[in-house]
């Protein structure tokens, strides 16, 4: 029987492999950032950031929390897997075909709705972008029930490699070459200046195509027969699940969305799309505890699953949580601390007037991770409804709260009213977790872990002396005395059998 410590290792691992899928991936994705940055005016970004947001939504809906799922009948006694991941790809498969059939035909009215009427072709594309999207991620699903983190990993940075490829070749080298005059074949037939931003989501189709096309196997090779009243038990267990995933996907995108709405009668449309590209290019410096996050949550989520029937479960669960704001600490510090140099990531300043954000939607992703890893209460006890409960009142609040801040305080509301959101859920789940599913979470510790990194970082700006190297060094002094104390305080050497 594995112990509490040999568990951590394999969550440790795991999340190890699935990070150079996601962290790897979504890092070499975040290079296109300074080069869209550096192409586009804020404006133009701002386009690109908001057909995201609907794509974040999108992805939701399509998915309808059948990945939870599949892995909650996987672990079933009684229930045969094959029968459970058929089941749930052909449900996924005949969704998404449907979804895609209806935005072709409804393009036109769709980009009206959207404000952009000359440019039905985003309709399209995002379309079979997100319809895609959906139908692969069974099969990865299933790759990460199998312990396939390698494979996992390899069918995603092939995708990514794809997509980053594309942008360097449509929005480095063919802008570039039309503004010097240049002349080729694939300039002349191949590229069309007109099409501009539309370049980053033609590279986003292809790659999806690829992605799709590597899944294939997985697709075609499932011999198994999918079973209707299967079918009806699981669309009970995610009902509430899809609730959840859109209402959280609300909190999650609803500002990128919003903002142009809320501010284009005032300062025009775009002024408004000037502000939203702002925003966009900013919180992806933030999104960087996102990365960790994303990869935690590939491998915890079949691990606590695995582990729910272990008597020890709840300190293991306690443990984790322990050791993952640690780590959210140590990017917290490590991004402030050198967000001087983290800016020329957005090499045009224009966007740089944003930057204040970044602390407020760190910590609000750091919220969003610590109720990420409260949800299992809810999964593990079948109450999935309490998790759409949850995600509907933080809809709320985000719904409220850009209503009252925005028109006042433009993306700087929006960055508060992330904050305030995430931290009402964490707090609410915890209540409601206590009642239904205790787990043995020690809140004085994660507390008092949260207070002394925001603490070090209010610390170092009192101390600034406007010398460079004597306040990198002092930043540096901090963040390693921060992680020394945190590998005392959890005991980590121990449990790595790293001490004597």
């Amino acid at each position: 029987m594995m112990t509490t410590t040999n568990k951590l290792k394999k969550l440790a691992g795991q999340t190890a492999i699935y990070g150079l899928s996601s962290i790897l991936g979504r890092f070499l994705n975040y290079l296109l950032v300074p080069l869209h940055t550096l192409r586009y005016t804020t404006d133009q970004y701002g386009v690109i950031t908001e057909m995201y947001a609907y794509v974040a939504f999108l992805v939701v809906l399509l998915t309808y929390g059948m990945e939870t799922t599949f892995f909650r009948f996987l672990n079933k006694k009684g229930i045969d897997g094959g029968s459970v991941y058929a089941t749930v790809l052909y449900s996924i498969l005949s969704t998404s075909v449907l979804f895609i059939a209806v935005a072709l035909f409804f393009n036109q009215p769709i980009a009206d709705w959207l404000q952009y009427p000359d440019h039905s072709e985003y309709v399209v594309w995002f379309a079979i972008i997100v319809g895609l999207d959906a139908i692969s991620s069974i099969p990865l699903a299933k790759l990460r029930s199998q312990n396939r983190a390698v494979r996992f990993a390899s069918v995603n940075i092939v995708s990514i490699l794809v997509n980053i490829g594309l942008n360097v070749l449509f929005v480095y080298y063919c802008i570039s070459a039309y503004a010097a005059g240049e002349h080729n074949w694939f300039i002349d037939n191949l590229y069309n200046p007109e099409i501009g931003v539309g370049y980053v989501f033609i590279s986003n189709l292809i790659s999806g195509i690829v992605k799709f096309l590597l899944v294939l196997p997985q697709i075609l090779g499932d011999k198994a027969k999918a079973s209707y009243p299967l079918l009806r038990q699981m669309l009970l267990y995610t009902s509430p699940l899809l609730f959840a995933g859109l209402a959280g996907i609300v909190n999650e995108t609803l500002d990128r969305v919003i903002l142009k709405r809320l501010l284009f009668e005032e300062i025009g449309t775009t002024a408004a799309l000037s502000q939203l590209g702002i925003y966009g290019a900013c919180y992806k410096i933030s999104i960087i505890i996102s990365l960790f996050i994303q990869a935690f949550r590939y491998a915890a989520e079949p691990f606590f699953f695995s582990q729910s029937t272990d008597k020890d479960s709840g300190t293991i669960y306690s443990v984790v949580m322990n050791l993952f704001v640690a780590v959210c600490g140590i990017i917290f510090l490590g991004v402030m601390y050198y967000l001087d140099v983290l800016k020329y990531f957005i090499p045009n300043e224009a966007y740089w007037e944003g930057l204040k954000i970044v602390p407020i939607l760190l910590m609000a992703n750091i919220c969003l991770g610590i109720y990420y890893n409260q949800s299992i209460w809810y999964k593990l006890s079948d109450k999935t409804i309490m998790g759409a409960y949850i995600a509907v009142f933080g809809a709320i609040i985000t719904i409220v709260f850009n209503l009252l801040l925005v028109p006042s305080l433009g993306y700087l509301g929006s960055a508060w009213t992330t904050l305030i959101c995430y931290g009402s859920m964490v707090l609410v789940s915890f209540w409601l977790g206590k009642k239904y599913y205790p787990i043995p979470y020690d809140v004085p510790k994660i507390v008092l872990n949260i207070s002394i990194f925001l603490g070090l970082w209010v610390l170092s700006m009192v101390l600034e002396t406007g010398n460079d190297y004597i306040d990198y060094t002092l930043k540096t002094s901090l963040l390693i005395a921060y992680i020394i104390w945190n590998v005392w305080k959890e005991g980590l050497l121990k449990r790595l059998n790293f001490g004597s």
